[in-house]
């Protein structure tokens, strides 16, 4: 959350982390474009016609680590990165193993943690 402040005639934005369970963002990318995956340092030794990109991020940040856990135990999805301090969790594979892994993903930390999720979006 941002609050803007009026001060001496200056704007400040003063952001806020707040406190909770939740999945912020789980968003799945299909058939992206081989400079995608270059840019991401991911693998490139893929076929770009059946593969995908999942991005998930969660707070608390350290749950990304299980939710890679799951990914990895729920489908053929390749890690491509996780990061306990931000909560950033970037996975690869095909559409479906995506699709399968952030599902995965998301129903365990709904019902096993009682997280609040948001849906998976994909492009």
């Amino acid at each position: 959350m941002s609050e803007l402040e009026q001060f001496d005639n200056r704007t400040r934005i003063i952001q806020e982390s707040v406190p909770g369970r939740q999945v912020t963002l789980a968003h799945v990318i299909a058939s992206p474009d081989e400079i995608l995956y270059e840019k991401l340092g991911l693998d490139p030794r893929i076929d770009y016609a059946k593969a995908a990109i999942g991005v998930s991020t969660v707070v608390p940040s350290e749950t990304a680590i299980i939710m890679a856990d799951i990914a990895l135990k729920a489908s053929g999805v390749t890690l491509g990165f996780v990061d306990r301090f931000s909560g950033s969790l970037i996975i690869t594979g095909t559409v479906s193993e995506v699709l399968s892994a952030m599902e995965a993903m998301e129903d365990y930390v709904r019902e096993k943690l009682g997280y609040t999720v948001c849906p998976i979006t994909k492009t």
